[in-house]
């Protein structure tokens, strides 16, 4: 059985290079965020993708081997917890700037 390590989608920064450029103008860091982001995101649906393609064919018979579909459906699980608790800061920071006296 092959079990492969759990990448977080949040882990983005060798894989784009987003280390490598300090000094970034607005408009770069926005752009930069917005790949970040949307990539993290396509990830988590493509776990959930598959955990949900591996459910189905268990259920036909199609897949006999219970535990990788468990690990698939855990790893997705913990993707999408993971995604929701950063939306959860993200909106939380964001309310807290709009309440700052300027």
């Amino acid at each position: 059985m092959d079990i492969n390590r759990v990448s977080s989608p949040f882990m983005l920064q060798n894989q784009l290079g987003l280390v490598s450029q300090m000094n970034h103008t607005p408009a770069q860091a926005g752009a930069t965020f917005k790949k970040a982001l949307t990539e993290a995101v396509h990830n988590v649906n493509e776990l959930q993708n598959v955990s949900a393609l591996k459910t189905e064919q268990l259920a036909r018979g199609e897949i006999t081997n219970l535990h990788d579909v468990m690990i698939t459906g855990q790893k997705a699980s913990v993707a999408l917890q993971a995604t929701v608790e950063v939306r959860n800061k993200v909106i939380e920071s964001y309310q807290e700037i709009m309440r700052m006296q300027v």
